[in-house]
């Protein structure tokens, strides 16, 4: 018996229990190039900057809108009572802002999308040394911006003699005497909208373009043998179904620049507002209220609806041209 007791007794130098081991300590020059060897570094500079410029801009905007601020003083908290004003007493805002955005973004934006990319599906079929000059020429109107091209286009649609409408309008004698294009609320919005599909061929056009020059020509070859037959059948069989991410990015940017729209009709018409408020935008509400009444908790929160609006149609857009899961 002792014997045999003594045989179930461990080992001395065995041990009793299995003790997790202790990690080892990483050194600073490991940890430094953990990090260094981190995808996340690639991006960081990208973050940074999107949460400085986008992020950051955005939180203080949608804090400010609860708040009467009037740039003097320490801003205070007011709960929703300005977006109260603004859909219960605004009518400025609910009669004139709201609907010639919506007017303008719904005319500006599809119109202006379909100009982009029927000017870039054209300009895909011609050679390149051509393409780069029509393309440069079609590029350039949005590079000056709204403001710029309304200045310019003062010239055209002045309502004097001296505007080249008015001259040959008067020189063909289909008027008796000059239109006050910039001046009417009846003309001042259709050449606001003019003006704005003139420069619509942003850079969702060069992004268009560089997705139908990107596209495997193969897949017109075993299109043709599969029984495609024209060139309508490979823009909807075979072109848009290929450049999907490119479309979504063109729309994204339409969307953006329509309802970030502002100026135009001011600048058009010389003062602000405009004649009966024609033209008058929601980023031109918020900027008068912002930059001119120096009421910016009303303008911030003006800006929050303006940013929700831009999000419910972007979700639009990622439905008709995001990736299907």
């Amino acid at each position: 018996m002792e014997k045999s007791t003594s045989m179930n007794k461990p080992a001395v130098n065995q041990p009793i229990f299995n003790t997790p081991m202790k990690p080892k300590k990483r050194t600073i020059v490991e940890r430094l190039k953990t990090i260094k060897d981190s995808p996340m570094l690639f991006i960081l500079p990208y973050a940074s900057l999107f949460t400085l410029l986008i992020v950051l801009p955005v939180l203080v905007a949608v804090l400010l809108s609860f708040t009467y601020f009037n740039t003097v003083q320490f801003p205070t908290f007011v709960g929703f009572q300005n977006y109260i004003d603004l859909f219960t007493g605004d009518t400025v805002f609910l009669q004139h802002a709201i609907s010639n955005t919506l007017l303008y973004a719904v005319i500006v934006g599809p119109v202006g999308y379909m100009m982009a990319f029927f000017l870039a599906w054209m300009l895909s079929q011609v050679p390149h040394n051509i393409r780069t000059i029509y393309t440069v020429i079609i590029y350039s109107p949005s590079v000056t911006g709204p403001v710029m091209m309304a200045i310019v286009w003062r010239v055209l649609f002045s309502g004097d003699q001296v505007g080249y409408l008015n001259y040959w309008l008067l020189e063909w004698n289909l008027v008796k005497e000059p239109v006050q294009f910039l001046q009417s609320p009846e003309f001042l919005v259709p050449v606001m909208i003019f003006i704005g599909l003139w420069g619509s061929m942003g850079v969702g056009f060069l992004a268009m373009l560089a997705g139908l020059l990107n596209i495997d020509k193969t897949l017109y070859e075993a299109a043709s043998i599969d029984g495609i037959r024209n060139r309508w059948q490979e823009v909807f069989f075979i072109t848009i179904p290929s450049m999907k991410p490119q479309m979504l990015f063109g729309a994204v940017m339409a969307i953006i620049g329509t309802f970030n729209a502002a100026g135009i009709a001011a600048t058009l018409s010389g003062g602000t507002p405009p004649p009966q408020y024609a033209g008058w935008l929601i980023v031109d509400h918020a900027n008068d209220f912002g930059f001119i009444r120096y009421e910016l908790g009303y303008a911030s929160a003006v800006t929050v609806v303006l940013l929700l609006i831009v999000v419910l149609f972007n979700k639009i857009s990622y439905k008709l041209f995001g990736e299907s899961k």
